[in-house]
């Protein structure tokens, strides 16, 4: 059955052109069928390198690139986002924080809209802090929740409060956890995303400018969280969960954790070990990609 892109916004029916201007692509100026028409997977993730990285690791994997290959920036013509693509698939930043993360995600979904695009998978692959899991441990997303542990992303539109849902696609999550079994090279666990407004005070550290509670009192929010099922902190699962939603699309985020923020708040491990550590979603999800596509 084709699962095509559900835009809920009426008005862009009425305009004759689209201008994506973050992405620096326009419906007057670009073919969107002929650009992207082929897409099924979409991959997105904080920093720009990592999403031209990843790129790289599918085409190889794939067999779709030769080695040493570049792959070009489609959104050259701006600094705000990086945009890559091979074959079916697509990788984009997306920056950090839930703002960056909706303005792409906006302009995301009109671009694959308009270039009748079906079935797609998106994916957040990115970092995050884990509680109560060794660093180095892949969380799958079960739901996203906010700073109180509720499944939902709370949004002020016209001077009122818009709560949406923020559950993801429970049969993706199922399928990346089976993919992870098959590798056999990482634990990986699904769990709650606890999805934060900022980095230090919002996510209870006690080391940013500025911290105004005790460690006592850091620790025993975090065992709340833990006890509700919260198993990793990020800053943009909420957004991206209820956007995706509404859209129709389905999707699902991996991440991995850095540290565990039961034991400290400051990232420690050496660059090499980080480094292979952010591979480890991208070797997840380019395995489900693989498999998914019949070249496993």
């Amino acid at each position: 059955r084709e699962n095509v892109i559900h835009l809920c916004n009426p008005h862009l029916e009425k305009m004759k052109e689209d201008i994506l201007y973050h992405f620096a692509l326009g419906t007057g100026t670009h073919d969107f069928p002929a650009m992207f028409g082929d897409v099924k997977f979409v991959c997105v993730g904080g920093s720009p390198s990592r999403m031209k990285a990843f790129i790289a690791y599918i085409a190889e994997e794939l067999g779709l690139g030769s080695p040493g290959c570049d792959y070009p920036n489609i959104c050259a013509g701006t600094d705000r986002y990086a945009m890559y693509k091979v074959g079916p698939v697509l990788s984009v930043s997306h920056g950090m924080g839930i703002p960056s993360i909706s303005i792409m995600l906006h302009e995301l979904i009109k671009l694959l809209y308009h270039a009748k695009c079906s079935n797609i998978t998106i994916i957040r692959i990115g970092t995050s802090g884990g509680i109560g899991l060794e660093p180095g441990s892949v969380v799958i997303t079960r739901q996203s929740v906010d700073a109180t542990f509720k499944p939902q992303f709370e949004q002020v539109i016209l001077g009122k409060t818009v709560i949406r849902s923020t559950n993801l696609d429970e049969q993706l999550a199922k399928e990346l956890m089976q993919c992870s079994k098959e590798i056999n090279q990482f634990n990986t666990v699904i769990g709650n995303t606890m999805c934060t407004l900022d980095f230090y005070e919002g996510q209870g550290r006690l080391d940013g400018a500025i911290c105004l509670y005790s460690e006592e009192e850091k620790l025993q929010y975090l065992k709340e969280a833990y006890d509700s099922g919260v198993r990793n902190i990020e800053m943009e699962s909420s957004v991206f969960a209820a956007m995706c939603n509404l859209s129709g699309v389905k999707a699902a985020v991996v991440c991995v954790t850095l540290l565990n923020r039961l034991e400290g708040d400051q990232i420690s491990s050496s660059h090499d070990i980080l480094v292979e550590y952010q591979q480890r979603p991208q070797k997840l999800v380019g395995y489900f990609i693989k498999k998914s596509l019949g070249k496993v």
